[in-house]
């Protein structure tokens, strides 16, 4: 069933939920803690407390990502507005809406209106961002998406032009597979000349990966470690956080940073509202993220062979992190 969430600002926001969250969640963790490798999909970090401390993360200095990608958009957001134009802006994972922020600063340099989908999860981070957007600019129409990637794609408003931002590197937590679905689903979505502007977080030593999810403030394990309260606040879960440890590091074959959480006992966890009871072997984990690095030439080869054509492309100095425009040009794939 369909919910709505009321809007903070009817005047110029509302907040939507496509399908029904609760839901999903449920059968998403029965279905991954069957699993021989247990694992919950990393969309699921986000309620409340998790958005919260995920916005404390991009704050701690071993997470080079946040500061680094608006260092980029700072430096290049006239340029993207320069070959986009007025258009409709959609954000996938829109959180707080910080680096997107320089980009409302320029369309409001310009006095231009713009029209804003953010599409997150966190129905209360949507709201608590519409409230402050609406009072920071006032030409900002908002009408929020609270869903996962997918849904909130599907549920998109007809616009002119659109321009789809996904940033900090959020690509990295999809599988190649997903990833390759995610493509598709844009290209089924966007019309022709719609733009889609992402944030890619590019291979770099393991001495610089590793601590960027294992910051000495302890924050990414908290924020990690929030996944067992929430199944215990919304699952009526037995989880004993203290029974568990925040496990992260590199993958090098994968390419890829794995986050778990590893029980450091042998242990049985009843779900009272799954009816349903998970042993765990001591050392035994979740799988709870992997957040890929990518290389730049297969990022551009598979968005072309879905139709999109690389336009502008801007990194830092040291070539840690990339941002690419692209503009859709091709027909959308046919089921």
């Amino acid at each position: 069933m369909s919910t709505q969430h009321s809007a903070t600002n009817s005047a110029r926001s509302r907040i939507r939920t496509p399908v029904e969250i609760h839901s999903q969640f449920r059968e998403d963790v029965a279905t991954g803690l069957r699993r021989s490798q247990k694992t919950i999909p990393p969309k699921y970090f986000y309620d409340a407390p998790g958005s919260l401390l995920f916005e404390q993360i991009c704050q701690q200095p071993e997470y080079y990502l946040t500061r680094t990608e608006a260092m980029i958009l700072r430096d290049h957001v006239a340029d993207v507005v320069d070959v986009v134009g007025n258009c409709t802006v959609v954000e996938l994972g829109s959180g707080s809406a910080v680096k997107t922020r320089l980009l409302f600063d320029e369309y409001q340099r310009r006095e231009q209106a713009l029209h804003y989908v953010p599409i997150d999860i966190s129905a209360s981070m949507l709201e608590e961002s519409a409230r402050t957007l609406t009072t920071i600019y006032p030409r900002l129409q908002i009408d929020g998406l609270a869903t996962d990637y997918w849904h909130g794609l599907a549920a998109l408003p007809h616009a002119h032009t659109r321009l789809v931002l996904f940033l900090g590197s959020n690509l990295g937590n999809f599988t190649l597979a997903e990833q390759d679905q995610l493509f598709t689903q844009l290209a089924r979505t966007l019309q022709r000349g719609d733009y889609f502007l992402i944030g890619l977080d590019l291979r770099k030593p393991i001495a610089v990966l590793e601590p960027a999810y294992n910051d000495a403030a302890g924050v990414t394990a908290a924020f990690n470690l929030n996944l067992l309260q929430r199944m215990n606040r919304e699952l009526g879960a037995r989880f004993d956080a203290s029974t568990f440890a925040h496990h992260a590091f590199y993958n090098m074959d994968q390419h890829q940073v794995e986050m778990h959480l590893r029980s450091t006992v042998a242990q049985e966890v009843r779900i009272s509202a799954l009816e349903m009871r998970v042993a765990f072997d001591a050392g035994e984990t979740i799988h709870t993220e992997i957040s890929r690095k990518f290389e730049p030439a297969e990022v551009r080869a598979q968005l072309a062979s879905h139709g999109f054509t690389p336009r502008a492309q801007w990194a830092d100095a040291r070539e840690w992190f990339l941002v690419s425009l692209f503009q859709y040009t091709g027909a959308a794939p046919t089921a």
